[in-house]
């Protein structure tokens, strides 16, 4: 008689991420603001108008006890852009998972996350699944896992990859928005770790050789000096979103001279640049991200690199940081896909020296960035992004709270344990 736990039924619900899908091509191309909305016609195919609400499909596995778990199927608020998935259709995406998924699901062992994970996902025809299917059935499976041991999904993240249960938090880094002056100082009055990402995403902001966003980080350090606390000493993160390239030209080294100027403006603070160019392609990527990443090493700069686009993939991950083509890894979870490769990328980084950034997207869930939460404090990534949505207060909150949640409840645990073992010891 088979025993092994099942899953009865399946729950599909439609839903809402927690910010926008953009059109980054056609932001690009200099479409221009009217209020909150971009005007012009868009550029990446899926996308109606170049800002679109960003949706979510979430995933209920119905067990055979009647227990509900979840996860959430998104994309990215860059949705299309940069070799990443097309666009998400709602639509289209829950037509996939009825037909091609569901049947998997009622046929798997849920005890066994990682091997559940290999099973559902595996490829159709030679290719992929959607890579937001990806991320959401593997929440979902994690939960259904975690359920089954009563344990934390952490703790069978430690199981499954034989890692020791974590006892450090891990560094939480918060992204501004577009509000960035009001949202910086929320940052600084609450001592986050690493901020304020900026949205560095057009001309406008970048300015002319860059001197309006070299001002707006001179601004921040300033800032943080003024109304933090004494000891407050954060680690300032720009995404810059390829525009150092666009701006001051395709070669690397004239984007690493202005990385280290940038690192002048801001001394005393170790600076990250996320995406200083796009190349086009993985390919180049790699090699122009490894020459930057060299020549700043040469000028022993408080400055690191940070990839995100065109590595998208844990192959792409993978090459990356076996090429020491950046210091830290923006590792995009709903570009992943599977969150057991999320595991296995930030292992690949800390393996080979190069830093682990659990990043995602302000476009996902509460539930997605929970899951998030318990992967990159599992694996002791360097940082994870607070998310969702691009209100700061919220992002900081939901991933701040669950990781303090998380390690309370391995540190009672481990206090019994231990207590457990004296008692055995001594009866």
């Amino acid at each position: 008689m088979n025993t092994a736990p099942i899953i009865k039924d399946v729950i599909l619900a439609p839903g809402n991420g927690s910010f926008f899908y953009d059109d980054q091509a056609a932001i690009r191309a200099g479409a221009t603001n009217d209020g909150f909305r971009y005007v012009g016609a868009p550029l990446t195919p899926g996308f109606k108008n170049i800002r679109m609400p960003s949706r979510s499909l979430s995933i209920g596995l119905v067990l055979s006890d009647d227990s509900v778990v979840w996860g959430d199927m998104m994309s990215v608020q860059y949705t299309g852009a940069a070799g990443r998935d097309p666009f998400f259709d709602l639509d289209a995406v829950h037509v996939f998972t009825r037909s091609i998924v569901v049947p998997r699901l009622l046929t798997v062992d849920t005890s066994n996350f990682v091997g559940a994970c290999d099973y559902v996902l595996a490829p159709l025809a030679g290719k992929r699944l959607p890579l937001a299917v990806e991320y959401g059935v593997s929440q979902a499976l994690l939960r259904a896992a975690a359920h089954i041991a009563r344990t934390t999904l952490a703790e069978v993240i430690c199981t499954d990859f034989s890692l020791p249960l974590p006892q450090k938090p891990v560094p939480i880094f918060a992204q501004s928005g577009d509000t960035r002056e009001i949202n910086v100082d929320k940052m600084i009055l609450k001592s986050v770790d690493v901020l304020p990402h900026g949205l560095i995403n057009s001309r406008e902001k970048f300015g002319t050789s860059g001197e309006t966003f070299r001002e707006f980080a001179k601004w921040v350090a300033a800032r943080v000096r003024e109304i933090g606390a004494p000891e407050y000493n954060p680690i300032l993160h720009f995404d810059v979103y390829g525009w150092i390239g666009l701006e001051i030209g395709m070669d690397a080294e004239k984007i690493a001279d202005f990385i280290a100027r940038l690192a002048d403006d801001v001394r005393g603070y170790r600076l990250h640049v996320e995406c200083p160019a796009d190349f086009g392609s993985t390919e180049t990527q790699l090699e122009q991200y490894a020459k930057i990443v060299g020549l700043l090493d040469a000028r022993g700069t408080n400055a690191r690199v940070v990839v995100d686009e065109r590595c998208n993939t844990l192959d792409d991950i993978r090459l990356f940081a076996e090429a020491k083509a950046a210091h830290l890894i923006q590792i995009k979870m709903p570009d992943v896909g599977s969150i057991a490769d999320t595991a296995r990328a930030v292992l690949a980084c800390k393996a080979r020296g190069v830093g682990a950034y659990v990043g995602g997207s302000c476009a996902e869930t509460d539930l997605s960035a929970r899951a998030a939460v318990n992967i990159a404090v599992a694996t002791q990534a360097d940082m994870m992004l607070a998310k969702p949505g691009m209100g700061v207060d919220e992002g900081i909150s939901i991933v701040g709270n669950e990781q303090s949640r998380l390690l309370s409840t391995i540190h009672y645990r481990r206090l019994q344990n231990s207590h457990c073992e004296v008692e055995a010891a001594t009866a």
